[in-house]
């Protein structure tokens, strides 16, 4: 009994356990919706329509990372708390501008995109994409607010009222027989649901909104859309290139096989990796602005990333496969080999996604950028070569494990090679 209470007020205790299980205490119920029903959906939707809503996620996934030219990345950088509101103020302008643009794209170009992608089975859902990225910018701009904020219980609320909406669309209009449109319009729906809620958590800051602010936070951190957005386009374009390419040459029913076993294998991610990674951001901006350095922070991160990943995704490796054929039926278990090839190169990706965060945070831009150009160029040049698709996978996921493994050695080097704040480096 007082080692049960030890181990509890050891956790409680430390601010950064605490934060990270409020977060990850809501995370859990949102991500264990989506766990839940995939089964149900696995049932009610054909491969067929989650390739085509792997094709619409991928499309709007590309423009998102623009879509706010990354300057919601600095809402935490400021040490005025003013100023981060201005910052988030330019994030949602950029955020407007750009799905201007991408809806007279869709108005004009729709169709041509679609041929070229080879999902005109999405037909009239692409008029919404603009509508998901601008709402999917949104959430990133409140999210990083409410976090420098430490909102941590009500970004926990957001994420499971986001997950219940889009359950409840997707499953009514799945029994409805609503096809793909039931998937996206789950999606746009929850996204919209979560929005709300943490809006109305930030709307009294925005009286500090100032033209004059406004336009000196743009130049302040001109740096985010001059190297970070091209970096995080080139990361997401790495990840929903593939699902494109995987469709294009392998056809759709493939990449829904695919897209289900990179859903399930990226949960763990999502669940505990974003809950670690948001609280770990901002500790690690606190500690740099009061002693120069995140060395510290940085440490004890990567530890209880470890102790966190191997667990999970040994268990995962071994008992993936047979699991699938179980929760969503036989006609998925060509998934259950897809995820079993691809986890352990999930196992160094939630480490290393984690603490990528750290060449934001000491704005080492151009090095986020070499690294994401990276991660587009090997697996383009891998699916290009038209392997069997078995093989590819094989190969793609040992090529993967072994730059995400190159690049956290580097994300560690970064503070504990820094003594003294470095303001200026890009």
């Amino acid at each position: 009994m007082n080692i049960a209470v030890l181990i509890k007020d050891k956790i409680f205790k430390n601010e950064f356990n605490k934060n990270v299980l409020i977060l990850a205490g809501g995370t859990a119920v949102a991500q264990a919706v989506p766990v839940l029903i995939s089964p149900i959906l696995t049932r009610l939707y054909t491969p067929e329509d989650f390739g085509a809503f792997a094709i619409f996620v991928s499309i709007t996934s590309v423009i998102s990372v623009i879509s706010c030219g990354r300057y919601e990345l600095a809402v935490m950088l400021p040490e005025k708390d003013e100023d981060a509101i201005n910052v988030a103020a330019v994030a949602f302008l950029f955020n407007v501008f750009i799905n201007a643009l991408f809806f007279l794209f869709i108005l004009f170009f729709g169709d041509w995109l679609l041929g070229v992608l080879n999902a005109k089975n999405l037909g009239c859902l692409m008029y919404l994409a603009p509508l998901s990225v601008f709402l999917t910018g949104t959430f990133s701009i409140l999210n990083y607010t409410n976090n420098r904020f430490k909102l941590y219980k009500d970004i926990s609320k957001a994420n499971v009222y986001k997950a219940l909406a889009g359950a409840v669309v997707q499953i009514v209009m799945g029994v409805l027989k609503f096809g793909a449109t039931g998937l996206v319009s789950g999606q746009i729906l929850s996204q919209l649901a979560s929005n709300t809620k943490l809006f109305f958590n930030i709307k009294h800051l925005l009286r500090n909104v100032d033209k004059d602010k406004l336009k000196n936070m743009g130049i302040r951190y001109i740096n985010f859309p001059k190297y970070s957005l091209w970096a995080g386009l080139l990361n997401t374009t790495g990840y929903q290139l593939v699902n494109v390419l995987i469709g294009t040459f392998y056809g759709q029913t493939q990449l829904g096989y695919y897209y289900l076993a990179f859903r399930v294998l990226g949960m763990p991610a999502s669940f505990i990796g974003s809950s670690i990674s948001q609280v770990f951001y901002k500790q690690a901006v606190d500690e740099k602005n009061k002693s120069g350095n995140c060395e510290i922070t940085f440490k004890n991160t990567f530890k209880k990333l470890l102790i966190i990943s191997i667990p999970i995704f040994v268990i995962m490796f071994l008992i993936v496969q047979p699991i699938f054929s179980i929760i969503f039926g036989n006609n998925w278990k060509t998934s259950g080999l897809y995820a079993m090839i691809l986890t352990p190169m999930f196992a160094i990706r939630f480490i290393s996604s984690v603490l990528s965060i750290i060449t934001s945070i000491y704005q080492k831009l151009k090095l986020e950028l070499l690294i994401n150009f990276l991660l587009v160029t090997f697996p383009v040049i891998l699916i290009f070569q038209k392997f069997e698709f078995k093989l590819f996978l094989i190969i793609y996921s040992l090529v993967l494990s072994i730059m995400y493994f190159l690049f956290l050695i580097l994300y560690y080097k970064i503070p504990t090679s820094i003594t003294k704040c470095d303001k200026g480096g890009v």
